[in-house]
């Protein structure tokens, strides 16, 4: 009838703007996954389960979704390249960490470029602008020793995606302001080493290396102070003299020995911040004639390749440096694919790893009281 409008076609054009305007967070919550997700099933990822992905492709069927191929296309207007940022790029620790992380990003077709800030802030903020300048698509940063939140301001201002990996700024997990992180447990693993050393008999245990203060020295640190409390320890000596902050290099190491060793009440064994400075510490007992695991027990933190070599074998702490690396970077992809989403905090368990070094209870004849 004249004047009246098609029914049919009317309902046919309201359908098609329906399904033009579903929404990837409705693909999302029809499929029980996050909206990150989803763009990951959209550009092919190797990163969903298979599982996964036919959840969402049913999701998408099932809600009409349609994909727009050219907006997507302008959105992606990216150059396949991240920034990674480490304080200590001599340290092997993060030399698997950066393996981790190259082996996510090279699936996914992202390569990154690595800058080493040796701790200095000011060399931080140089490289973060000369990697904005090049539009890296993200960073992952290890914050270098006295970053301030403020950088994490000044990333969000510039619109670039951050993960911190193992080392948080101040205010660095308010969710509300959306920074993402992944690391270890590291005060967990310090509370493991002592309770260990303590069912060997050991009541003098001295806390070895650090003299930056950071994330990760306080939660290690903290460990420390909890583990000796809770076994009644710290007057034994007073807790001021079991702490010897030392550079985390192979030589301080070394060079702690004489005072660890000569004074009226030295500890019989010593807990290390990493590996590196128990493997230096080790050598500088070799240099006076003793021996880790029988003299003194020796423990690391890390365990790096080198520490199941080294003879006695290092008693350490596995944190699973290439496994962060992995989570780092998966992490930063998905904020790359959802700036929007909810900030994520991924903290790996740690776990003991007992060798020679720190000996066994028959070696530690002596008088531990």
């Amino acid at each position: 009838m004249a004047g009246q409008p098609d029914s049919g076609r009317q309902d046919s054009r309201q359908d098609s703007r329906k399904r033009g305007s579903v929404t990837l967070t409705e693909v999302a919550g029809h499929a029980g996954v996050s909206r990150s997700t989803v763009s990951l099933v959209l550009r092919g990822s190797p990163l969903v389960a298979a599982e996964t992905r036919e959840r969402v492709q049913a999701a998408m069927a099932a809600l009409g979704y349609i994909y727009n191929r050219g907006a997507a296309t302008l959105r992606a207007a990216r150059t396949q390249t991240v920034g990674l940022l480490v304080c200590e790029l001599n340290n092997p620790f993060y030399a698997e960490m950066t393996a981790g992380v190259d082996d996510v990003l090279d699936t996914e077709g992202f390569v990154a470029f690595i800058a080493n800030t040796a701790e200095q802030p000011e060399r931080q903020d140089r490289f973060l602008q000369r990697m904005r300048e090049h539009n890296v698509d993200g960073v992952i940063l290890c914050p270098a020793a006295g970053t301030q939140a403020e950088l994490l301001d000044r990333l969000d201002r510039w619109g670039l995606p951050c993960v911190q990996a193992l080392r948080s700024v101040p205010d660095g997990f308010v969710a509300d302001r959306g920074r993402d992180y992944a690391g270890v447990d590291y005060q967990a693993g310090i509370e493991t080493v002592i309770d260990h050393l303590v069912s060997l008999g050991h009541r003098r245990i001295a806390f070895v290396g650090g003299t930056l203060d950071h994330s990760a020295y306080a939660g290690r640190h903290a460990g420390f102070i909890a583990a000796m409390r809770r076994h009644g320890l710290m007057d034994e000596p007073p807790a001021d003299d079991l702490v010897l902050r030392c550079p985390l290099t192979r030589r301080s190491g070394a060079s702690v020995v004489d005072a660890l060793l000569d004074r009226p009440q030295p500890p019989t064994a010593a807990l290390c911040y990493n590996d590196v400075v128990a493997l230096g510490l080790m050598l500088g007992l070799e240099a006076r004639g003793l021996r880790a695991g029988r003299d003194l027990a020796v423990t690391g933190f890390d365990d790096v390749p080198e520490a199941a070599l080294s003879r006695p074998a290092l008693t350490t702490v596995a944190t699973s440096a290439r496994q962060i690396g992995q989570e780092a970077a998966r992490l930063l992809l998905r904020r790359i694919a959802d700036p929007q989403g909810p900030p994520e905090r991924i903290i790996l368990p740690s776990r003991l790893v007992v060798r020679d070094s720190c000996g066994s209870p028959s070696l530690h004849h002596r008088d531990l009281s």
